[in-house]
């Protein structure tokens, strides 16, 4: 029964390599072609941010050339989303949203690293050389801008939301638990309105860098998800922002607001990954859900990331379930930290039309039938299992 308290997703900002927002989401998921660029950086393909004129959300210069890449996906995401809710420049709703922001730790400054990097075995004293130089050559700005809550206080100022604000970081997990949080703050009466979501800029030499040294990142030709545990697996990092904008159903119906879908469920945990822990912990996050959805008319959406050990166990566990799948990140590619955010943002999104859209891969089967309940799972490709259940409204 509907009760005020719900959560209900009124707004979704929503920009990936497939477009910006839900309608030019929709429209390439239902004629799938990969967008990726694998000349950038060469032996390592990423799904790259399509063109944002970024004036639309940002429109000062000034603000803009602050920012890192991720910083201005965020910022321009979370703009969206409020123009999704229509709450964008109403300052008495804005002076009462809070936000929760999943974040990682900035980007690099790659030619200090460089210098850094190549001058440090050659130096007497490798341990002074390096705090001397850390400290002379890092410029002011650019350590602060490693602050991962530097996106939210952007997004204040740019947008003037202005309740209160929180960083999590914490690869994938940080945007489940961001996800779960507004949801618990909701129901407890905490809240009323929520800013939720984060960015992600995959085009960084330093990321691919880090992947590649733990031998995730995906190097051969285009492959879906699953379609890549045929070969070992592997990441197809994408650049991404998603932000939702998440009220008490009660809030909602005061300010005429139509919500996309109600999210009546989210639960995160985190396991050590030895064999078959992980499905375990699915399988108690989904006993929770017993009875509270129909499988007729219910689907998937995975948060898969296509990193070889985590993805096979999830596979496993979702082929019990007997229900449609669409793994995510074969189309907008892994973003780690909003990575869930997206996947609830096109569960709502397939929600608010009544219809899953067409598989992605052979792997993954047809639905016909109205879609009424969406699953969506977000375990990371190293830690993190998250579980959220939304419902048509």
């Amino acid at each position: 029964m509907p009760h005020d308290r719900d959560a209900l997703i009124t707004g979704v900002g929503l920009v990936s390599c497939l477009g910006e927002g839900l309608d030019a989401h929709w429209d390439a998921l239902n004629a799938f072609s990969p967008v990726l660029d694998t000349t950038s950086f060469p032996g390592f393909p990423v799904h790259p941010m399509t063109a944002l004129a970024l004036d639309r959300q940002i429109p000062k210069r000034g603000d803009q050339r602050q920012m890192e890449a991720w910083q201005r996906i965020g910022t321009y995401a979370a703009g969206a989303a409020l123009d999704s809710a229509g709450v964008k420049g109403d300052a008495d709703l804005l002076s009462r949203m809070h936000m929760i922001v999943a974040a990682g730790g900035g980007e690099r400054d790659y030619a200090v690293d460089s210098a850094l990097l190549s001058a440090l075995p050659k130096a007497e004293n490798p341990g002074a050389y390096l705090n001397e130089h850390l400290l002379s050559d890092l410029r002011p700005t650019l350590f602060l801008a490693q602050l991962s809550n530097l996106l939210a206080g952007n997004i204040s100022l740019v947008h003037g939301v202005v309740g209160s604000s929180r960083t999590f970081m914490g690869e994938e997990s940080a945007g489940a638990d961001a996800v779960r949080i507004a949801c618990a703050r909701i129901a407890a009466g905490q809240g009323d309105l929520f800013l939720v979501g984060g960015s992600y800029n995959a085009q960084r030499p330093d990321v691919l860098v880090h992947f590649e040294m733990g031998r995730l990142l995906w190097k051969q030709d285009f492959a879906g998800v699953w379609q890549r545990q045929e070969a070992g697996g592997g990441l197809l990092l994408g650049s991404l922002g998603c932000f939702l904008v998440i009220e008490s159903r009660a809030h909602a119906a005061a300010r005429g607001a139509a919500p996309l879908a109600r999210i009546a469920s989210v639960a995160t945990d985190r396991c050590r990954r030895d064999a078959g822990v992980a499905t375990a912990v699915a399988r108690r996050q989904m006993a929770a859900l017993d009875g509270t959805y129909d499988a007729a008319g219910a689907a998937v959406i995975s948060g898969a990331s296509g990193a070889a050990a985590a993805t096979v166990e999830e596979r496993a566990f979702l082929d019990t379930l007997g229900l449609p799948v669409r793994a995510g990140a074969t189309a907008l590619g892994h973003s780690l930290e909003p990575a869930f955010p997206a996947s609830v943002a096109l569960a709502a999104m397939a929600l608010a039309r009544g219809t899953l859209f067409p598989p992605l891969e052979p792997a993954e089967t047809p639905m016909t039938a109205p879609l009424r309940d969406v699953l969506v799972t977000g375990w990371g490709h190293w830690r993190g299992e998250a579980l959220a259940h939304l419902t048509a409204e």
